[in-house]
């Protein structure tokens, strides 16, 4: 287009000076301009020359797969561990065909590993391109599995593993009950129950727990390879309960021992814990009149009724000696009586079971599981009784004042200081948050 303007305007021009000579030589000097303006003006959108275009067809020779296969190529593939798995099922899933394979790994003692397969845990296979097993691996527990396909058939091993150890941090918010808070966060039940351990004497998680309550927690975790092998010790927690902050922080001494003080220095390990129980209900308190379900009477119930699932732990509530391990001649069932320091003593009535070993002059730690709960003696459902003497006489363990274990000395105070700074940014940082997780 701007190349026809130019040439009209080219025209009008020369018939403009046509009649004048000097006019004449006027145009004729000018005529380059308006060439080069027309040329400038239709160089970018203009096309001098097609390009010309060629179709090019060529022979490529292919493989000749029936020649090239290798069955003893091998492959490496992996396999997530699932409920219900037995080492024949994973090998079917890892595409192993190998008859001989699996009756070796079934039947050799040195495979034992291989029967104690952990949901979630990965199980890794190398094989041959016609499913022959050439190597399995198999990360169980701080040891590694091993198994090696050679001419004499297969090797296997077990090896310590080296161990990776990250912390962690986690922070959730309390919408029904721990756990359902801790898995939302993804944490695992170890971790739910060290939180619960470390706040039992302050918090009783059965009945004081709120929509809202926030916590957060720095642990441990440890890994092979990539892969997560075991969650460890808590290190340090916050648990806001009805807007109260509760903190503490683990403390190892120069001496190996270790236990979990607020960030002040104070012990939060109370002589006695409030509950017996990790987790359950109350189903009958602490009265002075109570009709028994059974005797179907008015009665006082000097105790605490911890309703639970038969087999559920029961735990020694503080450091003592066993007085009493068996069959009681009355309705408590199949009891366990602790003595601690000189006038304290707790009860633990209706066990389906007792613990193993345990017998009068044993020595328990405040923790350990002394039994299990059931409803042995006269009780209606599964639960434990659970009573707390005071020279004998029974008191409420839900408002009794419980003494608190030796805080930190003066000695240890710098390096207790100097570890509790670093967790106390830690968890103020997550403070307030949902869910969090850094290395």
């Amino acid at each position: 287009m701007q190349q026809a303007q130019s040439a009209i305007l080219a025209q009008n021009l020369l018939r403009l000076v046509s009649n004048n000579k000097l006019s004449r030589l006027f145009a004729i000097a000018i005529l380059p301009f308006v060439g080069i303006v027309a040329a400038f003006g239709i160089a970018p959108n203009t096309i001098i020359e097609q390009p010309v275009a060629a179709r090019v067809i060529e022979q490529i020779a292919l493989p000749d797969f029936a020649t090239a296969y290798d069955p003893k190529q091998a492959f490496w593939r992996e396999e997530r561990i699932q409920r219900g798995d037995t080492i024949a099922s994973l090998l079917a899933r890892l595409q192993v065909d190998d008859p001989e394979a699996v009756n070796t790994l079934r039947s050799t003692r040195e495979a034992k590993a291989l029967h104690q397969l952990i949901p979630g845990r990965t199980i890794r296979a190398q094989t041959a391109a016609d499913g022959q097993l050439v190597a399995l691996r198999y990360l169980n527990g701080n040891s590694l599995f091993s198994a090696e396909r050679g001419a004499d058939g297969y090797s296997v091993s077990e090896q310590p593993i080296q161990l990776e150890q990250r912390t962690l941090m986690q922070s959730g918010e309390i919408r029904s009950s721990l756990f359902a808070a801790t898995d939302a966060a993804h944490l695992s039940d170890a971790v739910a129950t060290q939180i619960a351990d470390i706040f039992s004497t302050d918090i009783d998680f059965h009945k004081d727990l709120r929509k809202g309550d926030h916590f957060t927690v720095v642990y441990e975790v440890f890994y092979h390879l990539g892969e997560v092998v075991r969650t460890g010790r808590v290190l340090a927690a916050e648990f806001i309960n009805q807007g109260k902050i509760y903190q503490a922080a683990y403390f190892e001494n120069a001496e190996g021992h270790g236990g979990y003080y607020t960030l002040e220095g104070k012990n939060i390990r109370k002589a006695f814990l409030r509950s017996p129980l990790e987790f359950s209900r109350i189903s009958s308190g602490f009265t002075n009149a109570r009709y028994h379900p059974v005797l179907k009477e008015w009665r006082a119930h000097k105790g605490i009724d911890y309703a639970a699932a038969t087999g559920t732990r029961v735990k020694a509530t503080a450091d003592g000696i066993v007085e009493f391990a068996g069959r009681h001649a009355g309705g408590y069932g199949n009891l366990v009586v602790l003595r601690h320091q000189s006038k304290f003593s707790t009860w633990y009535g209706h066990l389906s079971r007792i613990g193993k070993g345990l017998h009068k002059g044993s020595r328990v730690a405040q923790g350990d599981v002394i039994g299990n709960v059931g409803m042995t003696g006269l009780a209606t459902g599964p639960h434990l009784h659970y009573e707390f003497r005071v020279n004998n006489l029974q008191q409420n363990p839900l408002r009794v004042v419980m003494p608190s274990a030796p805080p930190i000395t003066a000695v240890q105070k710098p390096a207790f200081e100097t570890m509790t700074q670093l967790m106390a940014q830690r968890l103020m940082l997550l403070r307030g948050t949902k869910t969090a997780r850094l290395d």
